[in-house]
């Protein structure tokens, strides 16, 4: 490429985040249909495990595998977005973007919202590629093949491509699988503002943009708050942020002016550093992108403006999540409190520990915790604190099967009469582990596309 493409220019796109995760709130997301202004409104809403999962949900059903909160989020959001002239995007899709689409087409006509375009986006799973691979783990280097019969989902990061393509064809509502997390940013960028695929400094800073709206909350002041050093107003009532871009892809973050939360530096900081691992080198499907020189200025309070996201070429691969059945989790809890609390719950621990010793039950990993002591950070920072009042235990063990898991859990539970005084509050779960672990596959391989469903023609 040669030269800086001219964009046009003396325009914003406002751009809100209406979740951070599968099960964040709603109501800051209906907030920002009705009173923000949005040209866009992105719901962040997958995570590694949580593709797994869905594919899980796919099998038992194949009409579900898409965000269990969809139909929520939709019924609350449809009416004011549209009204307002707001377009979604979403990885609500999960494991069955399709599926997605017709059940928002079908709340789309209950609401009697009229003709709805929705797009689906799918080219993500690309398990019967990596079956079918001479693949080696990431993490561990182990061979995929070994684990074969166990595995549940192989779904690859898609860039922005499909989405700018949905958008162009004139979706309002485009729901994907597994899209990177700032590529649902970018794409509605890159349709407004005519962004070539390949200004590589562009994307960058485009990345920039959705890695501080992808976590929502996380940047107007959640998961940021400590009482006493830094002070967030009114989290209970903690709006959602709002990006203001512009053509040359600066932001300025923000958000309704009546919502709890802030928008400093210092937030804006603090999201633009989470989980990146080298900050010159944050590889996405899209681009490569480079924080090393992104400058963060306060505008206004609640309004900082961030710039010089910079870029270069994408690599030819893309990762791809693989889930795999990884045992069982067998976890039992009960609790002790008053004077002694801490020797009898040390015994409660002994006890179970010596009978499932005796029982010879099989587990590849099993841990003994005083929660409030040891559960996070081990024996030695139980030593630096006095004694407390009341802790509770917890056993938890990996098995092969669900019925060993059980084992461990029935040991906690006969604490209460065998077990020593004033035990009480007894839980006990099993749950089947999956696990994730990541490849590379030639991005060739995957083959992003997109599929109009549209509430009229489903009520035909």
């Amino acid at each position: 490429m040669t030269g800086k493409p001219s964009y046009p220019s003396g325009r914003t796109v406002r751009i809100g985040a209406g979740a951070g995760y599968s099960g964040d709130r709603i109501e800051p997301a209906v907030e920002l249909a009705e009173h923000g202004a949005l040209d866009y409104l992105v719901f962040e809403c997958l995570a590694e495990r949580t593709i797994a999962i869905a594919q899980q949900a796919r099998r038992r059903s194949p009409e579900h595998g898409y965000d269990p909160l969809l139909e929520a989020r939709m019924t609350a959001v449809l009416p004011a977005a549209l009204r307002n002239g707001v377009r979604i995007i979403s990885n609500m899709g999960a494991a069955n973007p399709l599926a997605a689409a017709r059940k928002t087409a079908e709340i789309a006509r209950r609401l009697g919202l009229g003709n709805v375009r929705i797009a689906a986006v799918t080219g993500d799973d690309v398990l019967d590629v990596v079956l079918a691979a001479d693949a080696t783990f990431e993490e561990t280097g182990e061979h995929v093949a070994a684990f074969r019969e166990r595995i549940v989902s192989a779904n690859a990061y898609l860039g922005a491509s499909a989405i700018v393509e949905a958008l162009a064809a004139g979706a309002q509502i485009v729901l994907t699988g597994r899209v990177a997390d700032p590529s649902l940013f970018t794409a509605p960028l890159i349709h407004e503002f005519g962004w070539r695929m390949d200004d590589w400094d562009t994307l960058g800073q485009a990345t920039v943009v959705g890695h501080l709206l992808e976590c929502a909350g996380q940047v107007t002041g959640g998961y940021f708050a400590d009482p006493g050093y830094k002070d967030v107003k009114d989290l209970a009532r903690l709006g959602f942020p709002i990006g203001e871009v512009s053509s040359d892809g600066a932001v300025v973050i923000t958000k309704v002016p009546q919502a709890g939360g802030q928008v400093t530096p210092a937030t804006c900081k603090e999201q633009l550093l989470y989980e990146i691992h080298d900050p010159q080198r944050y590889l996405q499907p899209d681009v490569v992108a480079d924080f090393s020189q992104v400058g963060v200025e306060e505008e206004a309070p609640d309004r900082v403006k961030v710039v010089g996201g910079r870029g270069a070429p994408r690599t030819d691969t893309l990762k791809v999540s693989v889930g795999y059945v990884d045992g069982f989790i067998g976890e039992g809890q009960i609790a002790y409190a008053g004077p002694g609390a801490v020797a009898r719950a040390r015994l409660a621990a002994d006890i179970v520990r010596e009978r499932l010793a005796i029982t010879g039950v099989a587990t590849s990993e099993l841990r003994f915790d005083l929660i409030g002591m040891n559960a996070l950070h081990g024996e030695t920072a139980g030593t630096r604190h006095a004694e407390p009042y009341e802790v509770r235990v917890r056993v938890a063990g990996r098995t092969a099967s669900a019925q060993e898991a059980m084992r461990i859990v029935n040991e906690v539970e006969t604490l209460y009469t065998n077990g020593p005084a004033g035990g009480g509050g007894a839980t006990k779960s099993v749950r089947e582990v999956l696990a994730v672990q990541s490849v590379l596959l030639g991005r060739e391989h995957a083959r992003p596309t997109f599929t109009f469903v549209e509430a009229q023609d489903e009520a035909a």
